[in-house]
């Protein structure tokens, strides 16, 4: 009988043999989509909750701004800068430190975030940036 896999396992998977270019950056997805997925078993203000469930919902979204479907692995970074995006806003309102809290990794969070959102800025274009958070209500 074939075991239902989580959504965190198939990101997992579907980039696991990716090692073009950003991979280090592109392998962060499944991370941040989990730690945003973790962050809502916390007691979190109602409109960060929105922003964190929009992040979420993003990934799953067959036909996103950079669709996998269409760009591969390449096609996360849009949901890698989303991520981040809506974890600076759980950041400004409740610091990095609850983050790293949930973090289950070694590493500083605070870190991987800048690192992934620098990268995200160098790929994305502006109109894109709009595009994103226009199409999940950020903006």
């Amino acid at each position: 009988m074939d075991k239902f896999k989580d959504f965190y396992d198939t990101l997992v998977d579907n980039l696991e043999s990716y090692n073009g270019e950003y991979a280090a950056f592109i392998d962060c997805g499944p991370n941040l989509f989990k730690l945003l997925c973790d962050i809502l078993e916390y007691d979190i203000n109602q409109e960060i909750r929105r922003d964190i469930c929009g992040a979420i919902a993003y990934y799953v979204v067959p036909m996103d701004i950079i669709p996998e479907q269409i760009y591969g692995p390449y096609g996360y970074i849009d949901d890698i800068f989303l991520s981040v995006y809506a974890l600076k806003i759980v950041a400004e309102e409740y610091g990095y430190d609850f983050i790293q809290e949930i973090w289950d990794k070694p590493i500083d969070i605070k870190n991987v975030m800048d690192d992934c959102y620098e990268k995200a800025l160098e790929v994305l274009k502006e109109e894109e940036i709009n595009a994103i958070l226009t199409y999940v209500g950020l903006e």
